[in-house]
């Protein structure tokens, strides 16, 4: 025995796929250094032997049953297992998918088309929206001829009715109101100013200026200084002058005042008249127009409106719920025990001999 490496081939085996495991090799080792001042390390020749001894015992063994079973699970997949698999899917489960698809589906559905789906339709079509179309254009018949044109023929009567007998009435209250302050009150006020009150103001003006100017201002400028006494005599008279155009003016406001005030009261109490026969007008178009309009309608509404609505109640009860009622008996009579029929007796046993076949060939955990 040398202390040289030696470099193995790997084990011989079945041929595979997959490339073998790569075989540890051990590297050649250095040449040990030349004598130095400490001596080299030595292996012992029987310590190696020992461990190649144990490796060949122990560790050959298990790495060939190894590639062993590997080689034998390549060969069962490779030629048992895949041609298995491929067999049964195109020679088992393929036409039993044909066979389910052409021979159980298609009937199914030609079954349910022809005989469950067109007979519904045309019971839903014929027995329940032809009658529900009939019946909802009559409503609207009644509801249009004996509702709603009613209904507008009274609101045009009402519109008329407040046109003519309350807002028109009121319009011609306002204007004559309006005409009989503009003529009695505005106009004879306006006249009496520039007619009456401005001549009188204008020459009592000038008959004061003039006054003033004459009578006072030339005797004052004259006596001022001398006549001292006569100077307050005519102040004092023209302080009563003064007084008594003011109480003049005072008077002729007063009477201006008691004028515009009784024509005051007269317009408001014109109005108020007015107001009242307005509201007694519109109490007697509700008594005399409004409350027997109210009370026939209510009338029609008992006597035809409701028995019709309580009529297509009934009908609804006797024609609609009792065809509903059968279509839910026929459908509970028929659909629901062929559909319970065909899962319990087709579809669950198919799919449990499926599952138990896929899950013996290993195909499904």
């Amino acid at each position: 025995m040398t202390d040289r490496p030696t470099i193995r081939p790997p084990l011989p085996g079945p041929p595979s796929d997959r490339p073998a495991a790569p075989t540890a090799t051990l590297a050649p080792r250095a040449p040990s250094a030349v004598a130095t001042t400490e001596p080299a390390t030595v292996e012992f020749p029987l310590v190696a032997a020992l461990a190649r001894g144990v490796a060949l015992v122990f560790v050959l063994p298990v790495r060939l049953l190894w590639e062993l079973i590997a080689a034998t699970g390549r060969l069962l997949y490779r030629h048992l297992l895949s041609p298995a698999g491929r067999f049964l899917r195109d020679w088992l489960l393929a036409p039993l998918v044909w066979a389910l698809h052409r021979l159980l589906w298609r009937p199914l559905v030609w079954c349910a088309h022809k005989l469950i789906w067109l007979p519904l339709t045309w019971a839903a079509r014929h027995l329940v929206w032809l009658p529900l179309v009939w019946l909802g254009r009559g409503v609207a018949w009644v509801a249009r001829t004996l509702v709603w044109l009613p209904l507008v023929w009274l609101g045009r009567g009402v519109a008329w009715v407040a046109r003519t007998l309350v807002w028109l009435p009121l319009v011609w209250l306002a204007v004559a109101a309006a005409w009989v302050a503009r003529t009695v009150v505005w106009s004879p006020l306006v006249w009496l100013v520039r007619r009456g009150l401005r001549p009188a103001l204008v020459a009592l003006g000038r008959a004061l200026a003039w006054l003033v100017e004459h009578l006072v201002l030339r005797p004052l400028r004259w006596v001022v200084a001398a006549l001292t006494p006569v100077g307050r005599l005519l102040w004092r008279g023209v302080g009563l002058l003064v007084g008594a155009l003011g109480a003049a003016l005072v008077g002729l406001a007063r009477g201006i005042r008691w004028v515009v005030v009784g024509f005051g009261r007269l317009v408001v109490v014109a109005v108020v008249g007015a107001w009242r026969t307005a509201g007694w007008l519109l109490r007697m178009v509700y008594r005399l127009v409004l409350r027997p309009i109210g009370h026939g309608l209510r009338w029609l509404w008992r006597h035809t409106v409701r028995p019709l609505l309580l009529g297509v109640r009934w009908v609804w009860s006797v024609t609609v719920v009792p065809v509903g009622r059968a279509l839910r008996a026929l459908w509970r009579a028929t659909v629901t025990p062929a559909a319970r029929w065909t899962r319990r007796a087709v579809l669950d046993p198919a799919r449990v001999a499926s599952r138990e076949m896929l899950s013996a060939l290993g195909l499904r955990r």
